[in-house]
């Protein structure tokens, strides 16, 4: 059973920025390798302290025997951050899915790569009872730390009773959560479980609420627990959304963490607002208007306006952007110049240009 190591695990509870690194292609709808090792290099340029790969965000379809690109995606970022030689802690998560049998395959190969944990996505397993998705996560924990993952029906999760959670927390080597079920109730459910946990210190909650981060970020759950007062708050995030503009990700986090440690009411006031900027920014992003279908594509857009990308192709040709969801993410880069990190990209590329 592999363990999280003590500096990373510590890195991890005290919060931080992880973006769900997403599948670079070329127009022939093959991996652009040298594509995605540049998505890697940005990543960890932007400060954030770890990264998700083989996650929604890469695409579900590089599973598909068609395209057969999980392993590929696995190596490529896994070198890419061993070479980068980060003189900081920096935490490698590979994206785990499927029945039971899948899920053993995949968390293997993630060790075989060196990651550190596995994001266990629950989506996609209808068929199968709690209880079997609970015997599923024993046998993923008994390979690789278990990052759990609470997905949105909306993009193929599921919803699940609070008794499911209490029992999920109470697994041996689960030790995160990342609570992306996008309804405040569904995720009350995840906190309480957690807060009622005998493993309450051993779980790190992050958000993949991208309806909702800053206020995710912000908020202090409170319980009565057996007569004492349980403190549940989010850690950090492991988000889509800060697959773009990560420089600037890392810079909330920083305000954020600075507001919880020395409060006041006029730094108060400006993450309200960035918090519901952010929200504006991600319904252009996530294409919520029309049910989340150009999610990904519209990730791949603002990299590709900023030149992290050639294009915005997707394995899936039907995956394209909305009807007017190229003008939103237009707006939205119009009206809220603060949230991108453009600035930084141009001096990232000009560095990265200057090294070949």
């Amino acid at each position: 059973m592999k363990r999280l190591d003590k500096d990373k695990k510590e890195l991890l509870f005290a919060g931080t920025v992880l973006p769900a690194n997403p599948l670079c292609l070329n127009e022939q709808r093959q991996l652009d390798e040298e594509g995605q090792r540049l998505l890697t290099k940005y990543y960890i340029a932007s400060g954030a302290d770890g990264i998700a790969i083989g996650v929604h965000s890469t695409q579900f379809e590089i599973r598909l025997p068609e395209h057969n690109l999980l392993e590929d995606v696995f190596r490529i970022t896994s070198e890419v951050v061993d070479s980068c030689k980060i003189d900081r802690p920096f935490i490698k998560i590979a994206g785990i899915v499927g029945p039971t049998e899948q899920a053993i395959s995949e968390a293997e190969l993630a060790v075989k790569y060196g990651y550190d944990m596995g994001l266990l996505s629950m989506g996609g397993l209808q068929d199968l009872t709690e209880e079997e998705i609970l015997k599923r996560t024993e046998a993923v924990a008994q390979i690789i730390p278990v990052f759990g993952f609470y997905l949105q029906p909306s993009v193929g999760g599921r919803i699940f009773t609070y008794d499911f959670w209490t029992k999920f927390v109470a697994i041996d080597n689960v030790i995160a959560i990342k609570c992306a079920s996008f309804n405040r109730y569904q995720t009350l459910d995840v906190v309480r479980a957690i807060a009622n946990s005998p493993r309450r210190d051993d779980i790190a909650l992050y958000t993949g609420n991208d309806d909702n981060i800053v206020a995710d970020l912000l908020s202090l759950y409170k319980f009565n627990v057996d007569g004492q007062e349980r403190t549940v708050q989010f850690r950090g995030g492991l988000l889509g959304h800060w697959a773009v503009w990560t420089s600037k990700a890392v810079e909330l986090l920083k305000l954020v963490k600075d507001f919880k440690a020395n409060p006041s009411h006029e730094k108060w006031v400006h993450l309200q607002v960035l918090n519901n900027q952010t929200t504006d920014a991600n319904a252009a992003l996530f294409d919520v208007a029309n049910d989340f279908h150009g999610c990904i594509p519209g990730i791949h857009e603002v990299l590709r306006r900023q030149g992290l990308m050639k294009g915005i192709w997707c394995l899936n040709p039907d995956e394209v952007l909305s009807e007017g969801q190229y003008e939103e993410l237009t707006r939205i880069q119009n009206d809220y110049p603060n949230l991108n990190d453009d600035a930084f990209v141009n001096e990232f590329l000009k560095q990265q240009s200057s090294k070949a």
